[in-house]
């Protein structure tokens, strides 16, 4: 998701999502980054006297007529396209750690994985219902507005923030250990520090990134975040490869289950369908946006099945030993590991400036209009730098991904992908709203709930931990 950061992310729509014009919904991408992206350029629609205006106080405010039908007749995104777009926002950090989650609560866990992704795909179709009940609203917060009124908005744009902000950390975890893998055995000393090689080469891989987060016009790096598929594709076969080529035997038995174990790993499962944010701006980028749920179906059934054989490969070449991220327990001499694993590195690279987009935006609608466009760029430059040197703090006295990765899912991602689709399904759809379906809706909530709790719990006392237990040492 993320990427993800899930899940993968770059999956945030604007705040002033009605800043959206008809040519900011994905078309022909394979990849929801591209989404992001076009989102991107409403932060010019102030300096280009684009279709809308957003007021001092961040509020937006149509300047158009006949909006929905323009936005109609721009959006030309396919089935194939649609199920492309939404796939490839699913895929991303959240693969790496499916076969340590597997190993770790047992085989038998497998089915949170696919009732999850069940519950998932169902809340994606819930937000499709929305979106239909309502066709002004352009992105999550929108519906959240439309539900519960500002503090919708505010609430659902509270976690949408967090789970960039914590998604950007796990993305730079994962950074530092597969560059730690790629440069092994690397001299490197700054003096009057006490940063090890690894963390000055993350350091310095971080820089290289930051400035990016000084472009306004995201194009000239959107094609490097457009491999989210493809960068899925080549761990998968690089684990398939280590199966039949790499000298490893899939022998290692699976325990069946290990209870005390299952809030932990179930926020690495959840965020692995980590995607809802961006759900919106795919339903109306679609032709025929009656499909909508046809596309959530088909693209959650195959990401699901590619979690699942990936997990169970590689819980059973590695065993106990099987590392939270697949590509760091793959056999370094081999070609294609070194291709996942520089796939891995150049994700989280080119991903800072997509993801930091939101917060730009933002931060440039509720600068005085007083200040120049120079001015705006510099305090949106300087903020996000600074910004990304806090999350390259957080990363490297936090090394700990599993724990980081696990922790956004139940804090945050259960909340946006199951929680809180339902409550907006339930509140929008009150007078018409069946009592078996009012029932399923509300249980949802009961178990996302419980699950984010329990898990995050869980996942803050392991991460907890392992902060003592490295300071000990």
């Amino acid at each position: 998701m993320i990427g993800t950061l899930r899940k993968s992310t770059a999956k945030l729509p604007c705040a002033d999502s009605n800043c959206l014009s008809r040519h900011q919904v994905a078309r022909e991408t394979v990849h929801g980054a591209n989404l992001a992206l076009r989102q991107v350029k409403c932060d010019a629609c102030i300096e280009e006297n684009q279709v809308c205006k957003c007021d001092n106080s961040g509020i937006k405010v149509m300047v158009e007529t006949n909006d929905i039908d323009q936005q109609a007749s721009g959006a030309n995104s396919s089935f194939l396209h649609a199920v492309l777009n939404m796939s490839g926002m699913l895929i991303g950090l959240g693969q790496l750690s499916t076969p340590y989650a597997l190993e770790n609560g047992g085989w038998s866990s497998v089915f949170l994985l696919l009732g999850l992704g069940v519950i998932c795909a169902y809340s994606s179709h819930l937000l499709g219902k929305c979106l239909e009940r309502n066709p002004k609203s352009q992105s999550y917060a929108d519906i959240g507005d439309n539900a519960f009124g500002r503090k919708g908005r505010v609430l659902a744009a509270t976690l949408i923030y967090l789970e960039i902000f914590m998604a950007l950390v796990s993305y730079t975890i994962s950074l530092h250990d597969n560059l730690s893998t790629v440069f092994l055995g690397t001299q490197l000393k700054l003096p009057g520090t006490n940063l090890s090689a690894s963390q000055l080469i993350t350091a310095i891989a971080v820089l290289i990134a930051l400035p990016s987060l000084w472009l306004r016009d995201l194009s000239s790096i959107s094609f490097l975040s457009s491999g989210g598929i493809l960068m899925s594709l080549v761990i998968f076969i690089s684990v398939v490869c280590t199966a039949i080529f790499g000298g490893v035997k899939a022998n290692h038995s699976i325990p069946v289950l290990q209870v005390k174990k299952i809030p932990a790993i179930s926020g690495l499962y959840i965020f692995g369908y980590a995607g809802h944010i961006v759900f919106p701006n795919l339903y109306k980028a679609m032709k025929d946006p009656s499909k909508f749920t046809k596309v959530s179906i088909v693209s959650f059934a195959s990401v699901t099945a590619l979690y699942t054989a990936l997990a169970f490969l590689g819980a059973k070449l590695f065993g106990p030993q099987v590392n939270p991220q697949i590509t760091l327990s793959l056999p370094q001499h081999h070609f294609v590991t070194k291709i996942a694993l520089w796939a891995t590195v150049l994700t989280p690279m080119t991903k800072y400036a997509l993801e930091f987009a939101p917060f730009a935006i933002q931060l440039e609608h509720n600068l005085p209009d007083s200040l120049s466009s120079r001015m705006k760029l510099i305090i949106r430059g300087c903020v996000g730098s600074v910004l990304l040197l806090v999350i390259l703090s957080l990363a490297l006295s936090v090394p700990y991904f599993e724990h980081v990765l696990s922790l956004t899912g139940s804090l945050v991602s259960t909340g946006i992908c199951m929680v809180l689709p339902c409550a907006f399904y339930i509140k929008l759809s009150w007078p018409q709203i069946t009592k078996p379906i009012l029932i399923l809706n509300l249980s949802l909530i009961a178990f996302g709930s419980l699950l984010g709790v329990v898990g995050t719990i869980s996942s803050a006392k392991l991460l907890i931990k392992s902060i003592l237990r490295a300071h000990s040492t």
